[in-house]
């Protein structure tokens, strides 16, 4: 029996709307999973102009209300976490352990801005009678979604708050992830986290986890250096808006960092004028990290790169979620990173609008959507 509930449904025009879709009972490799809470970020907003009408959300938390025939790893009322990167198993990225960039079903590795066709799942869930696509396939603002078993992960520690869980599905993932998947930190090193916002605190609290000895972190707001600082900066900048580049902060860096520059540094602002910034941080073979996901064009001076520095550009801190969701509420329960303290507020949908006003305008490290 189909189930009918409230979603925030993206119009493609700039606008949103809060809309009565129809979802449908599961089919064997799928799972309906009961929303209880859904993170924000500024891809939520961006979805407001993907040019078509879509579900909106892609970072979520909640309870199987009900499993298709074929799913085994959860059950009906397990607390589970959702992630979007959902992998087939076996094509040939799953296959070299590049699960977040799966060829078959990857929303975003075709070009798409979260429902590149063919990628797109569009059966089981209607809007006014027509089928409607779902934010990078789970659209979490919405009371039920109907997904992949694959975009489902089992909540290894129940007693945690839908909120706390719900943003590790893109924001932690993606910070964490870039530090311990991607870069592969090692101990006793340095490094520069540019961008103090919701992805910078968890590329800090990443950081703090591989035991790096200075963690400087890089923003023009001093109340996000403050909150870097709790999460586990040693060292702080505030930068000027008008250094261009960073150029001058590279300078301070260096001075902080035996005049060599950091071992690493990692791009959060998603400002494409800075794309080049963390290659100035660091020191001849040295790793730049390019966090942020900027898809415009960005012009490099080439002497950034002398010498032998490296430069990389990960999707979703190149998450396996069935193993690093586990980990990640692992260093939550042990108290060695913090989730509880990142959702600076909570929601409900119909004051969808004011939480993403409020994350526009920085008012948030991380704005939450609750459900009843």
């Amino acid at each position: 029996m189909s189930i009918t509930c409230k979603a925030a449904i993206a119009k493609g025009d700039g606008s949103f709307s809060l809309e009565t879709i129809v979802v449908q009972k599961p089919k064997e490799d799928e799972v309906l999973v009961a929303i209880k809470a859904a993170g924000l970020c500024h891809t939520d907003h961006d979805s407001l102009r993907w040019g078509k009408p879509i579900i909106m959300g892609h970072e979520g938390a909640g309870i199987v209300a009900e499993i298709g025939s074929n799913v085994t790893h959860v059950q009906v009322g397990d607390a589970v976490i959702l992630n979007w990167a959902t992998p087939c198993g076996t094509c040939f990225q799953c296959n070299n352990e590049n699960e977040h960039i799966c060829e078959n079903n990857s929303p975003v590795v075709a070009g798409g801005n979260g429902f590149t066709p063919g990628h797109a799942h569009l059966e089981g869930t209607t809007w006014n009678d027509t089928p409607i696509i779902r934010s990078f396939n789970i659209g979490t603002l919405a009371e039920y979604t109907l997904v992949k078993a694959s975009a489902v992960v089992k909540n290894t520690l129940p007693e945690m708050s839908f909120s706390s869980a719900s943003i590790i599905s893109c924001g932690v993932m993606t910070g964490f992830g870039s530090v311990v998947n991607t870069a592969k930190v090692i101990a006793d090193s340095s490094a520069v986290v540019l961008g103090t916002g919701g992805v910078g605190l968890n590329v800090i609290q990443g950081l703090k986890v591989s035991k790096a000895s200075k963690i400087i972190a890089i923003d023009i707001n001093q109340t996000r250096l403050d909150m870097a600082v709790e999460f586990g900066a040693t060292h702080t900048i505030l930068a000027d808006k008008n250094d261009k580049g960073l150029l001058h902060t590279a300078q301070k860096v260096k001075q902080m960092t035996n005049g060599r520059g950091a071992d690493y540094a990692f791009e959060c602002t998603a400002i494409p004028a800075l794309g080049a910034a963390p290659l100035a941080m660091i020191r001849n073979a040295g790793t730049a990290v390019q966090v942020s996901g900027i898809e415009e064009e960005v012009l490099i001076d080439m002497s950034l790169f002398e010498w032998d520095k490296k430069y990389i550009n990960p999707l979703y801190g190149k998450c396996n979620p069935q193993k690093d969701f586990p980990k990640i509420i692992e260093y939550y329960n042990n108290g060695e990173i913090k989730l509880d303290e990142m959702i600076t507020r909570t929601y409900c949908l119909e004051n969808l609008q004011e939480a993403l006003e409020d994350m526009l305008a920085g008012k948030n490290a991380k704005g939450v959507i609750v459900f009843e």
